[in-house]
């Protein structure tokens, strides 16, 4: 399991839709990278995340830009949370 601090942002190409994200850190990555056997769909990750009081079950997804995974954070769970875009939370991360 991996927990690290993140800024949530949001994807450019998408900002009307107001598709939030964070960016893994480089060392996760890596980590992840390294264990993990990407599915269909861009290299996908099956996750289980916990970000505040919520967890699920999602994908983290290669970003070519940072060379990192990113990690779609759900507006229930943005709103569930009182968090949004320039925030920095903490993140669990568990590769399924």
């Amino acid at each position: 399991m991996f927990v690290f601090d993140a800024e949530l942002w949001i994807w450019d190409a998408r900002r009307t839709d107001t598709w939030t994200f964070v960016t893994l850190p480089e060392d996760v990555s890596d980590q992840i990278r390294d264990i993990a056997t990407p599915g269909a769909g861009f290299g996908a990750v099956k996750v289980r995340v916990g970000v505040g009081a919520s967890n699920w079950s999602t994908s983290v997804f290669p970003d070519k830009q940072s060379g990192c995974y990113v990690l779609p954070i759900k507006a229930a769970v943005r709103k569930k949370n009182g968090v949004g875009p320039g925030d920095v939370v903490e993140v669990t991360v568990e590769v399924v």
